[in-house]
């Protein structure tokens, strides 16, 4: 049965290839797709049901029972910001369902500093060809919270 990953920030889906990182286009830490987030404060919630694994403001997984591990990371070298404009809502260890608040963003003061805001959202340790983006990917539609981002399996 294949694990469907929902968006966690509403936004324009994006093809993983046109994120502005080679790491994430590259599919190097794994496949998936990314959305391109309004610029203004938003919620970021869990995609998936599961535990969050690890926190960092910028970054989060959260590992499915079956194991799969899903990476929402939070702009581009966003890093960088040392946590300003994130307020994290949950903690490592904690048991979410995806669609869980998990931090807030101030989308608007990333992108203020020159970074790019794109959200990419990657199934870690699993094959580039197990990881199946939705059609609104392809097409760059809008997408709201919850809305199928990719299947894998």
């Amino acid at each position: 049965m294949a694990l469907v990953v929902t968006t966690p920030v509403p936004g324009r889906a994006v093809p993983l290839a046109d994120v502005p990182d080679p790491v994430f286009a590259g599919a190097v830490v794994g496949g998936g797709a990314a959305v391109d987030p309004p610029h203004r404060v938003i919620d970021v919630v869990a995609p998936i049901d599961g535990a969050l694994v690890k926190v960092q403001p910028h970054a989060f997984i959260v590992q499915s029972d079956t194991g799969v591990a899903v990476l929402v990371h939070l702009g581009i070298d966003t890093v960088h910001l040392a946590g300003a404009s994130f307020t994290l809502r949950r903690t490592a260890g904690e048991k979410v369902r995806a669609g869980d608040v998990v931090t807030t963003w101030d989308v608007a003061a990333a992108v203020a500093r020159g970074l790019s805001p794109m959200v990419p959202v990657i199934a870690l340790d699993q094959p580039v060809t197990a990881v199946h983006p939705a059609p609104a990917v392809t097409t760059k539609a809008e997408l709201t919270i919850g809305d199928v981002l990719a299947t894998v399996g």
